[in-house]
């Protein structure tokens, strides 16, 4: 039987790929604020350990403006390969990368724009031609899913989320034994386990890597309500319940640990954005979480450095990226290291 691996995300990956915002007709006032946060995030992800090499960060960008925006921004810090795509998301618009029995292998599922919501040119596309810039072997799945709804621990467990996978939207015609089946045999995970419902406000539907993260195998994090006007709280708590009641692939109960939530965070509207903590990325030296410039900053990345001693705990805004309804996990995608790095 091949053996697949899709390790923790605290294990340095070969490389990680993300796109430089691109489309003003989707950013609007927030497309130069965004960029900015791009870079600053970038930066801190891809910085070495003591004694070690920068993290290889390869960035997409679409036409000469592009180019020259993330050129003037990130210097020789990337290298930048000119590709057509439609948003930044690439957890989602890209393939979810594993070894296979050392062989880099990119299960590809169809993505239909989060349920339908979004079609912008170019998101159907650029994954496929990720996977052939890394050199991956394409391997299908026949359900939809985006990599953002899986959060996996390296050693046989995934958890995601039933308003994601389920959803009528995506998968009407599949059971969730079936789903399980599919992930199983693609991704060669053991243990399929389910929170029910994501964040308010999530346009994914409640993507996992907004919720509920793998500190490391047996341990979780997820957030606590932050102020008495938090519309998150109730939700939160549902999610820490049922991530306690967890049992993962190697028979370990999941210990679950709280941090802070942003608290309330709305748009200009006074819709309220689905900011999270979560959405962090773990680089050689960094842990590099996005903030939001709310009360609950400082001690949630306390908090944080309790549970990654061996990182840089980092905030970076990344309130315009929020805008756009994600954060720094979302727009990054990895390509795991193989068997000799």
């Amino acid at each position: 039987m091949s053996k697949h691996t899709i390790p923790h995300e605290s294990r340095i990956p070969d490389q990680v790929v993300t796109c430089w915002p691109a489309e003003a007709s989707i950013w609007l006032e927030n497309l130069a604020p965004a960029r900015v946060e791009f870079a600053a995030f970038l930066t801190a992800l891809i910085e070495p350990a003591a004694g070690g090499k920068p993290l290889p960060l390869t960035v997409l960008v679409s036409n000469d403006e592009t180019e020259a925006s993330a050129r003037a921004a990130l210097g020789d810090k990337a290298v930048l390969v000119r590709q057509n795509y439609g948003d930044v998301w690439t957890r989602d618009t890209a393939p979810v990368f594993l070894r296979r029995d050392g062989e880099l292998v990119a299960a590809r599922f169809p993505f239909n724009g989060w349920g339908g919501k979004f079609q912008i040119p170019g998101d159907q596309t650029v994954g496929t031609a990720i996977a052939r810039m890394v050199e991956a072997r394409i391997v299908d799945v026949e359900m939809i899913a985006e990599g953002g709804a899986l959060e996996f621990d390296g050693e046989g467990t995934v958890i995601t989320t039933r308003d994601v996978l389920l959803n009528k939207n995506r998968n009407a015609d599949l059971t969730e034994a079936v789903v399980e089946e599919r992930l199983k045999a693609a991704l060669g995970v053991e243990t399929v386990l389910w929170v029910d419902k994501g964040l308010i406000g999530d346009h994914t539907d409640g993507h996992i890597d907004n919720i509920a993260r793998f500190v490391r195998p047996g341990e979780v994090v997820c957030m606590e309500g932050f102020g008495a006007d938090d519309p998150q709280a109730q939700m939160l708590e549902q999610i820490a319940a049922e991530l306690a009641a967890m049992t993962d692939a190697r028979g370990r109960k999941l210990t679950v640990h709280r941090i802070p939530s942003p608290g309330r965070v709305v748009n200009k509207a006074g819709d309220v954005l689905p900011a999270s903590y979560m959405n962090w990325v773990i680089g050689p030296r960094n842990l590099v979480v996005p903030t939001y410039g709310t009360a609950s900053e400082a001690a949630a990345l306390d908090a944080l450095r309790a549970l990654f001693t061996g990182h840089e705990v980092v905030g970076c805004r990344s309130s315009a990226i929020l805008s756009g309804g994600g954060a720094f996990h979302c727009v990054t995608t990895h390509i795991p290291a193989g068997p000799k790095s």
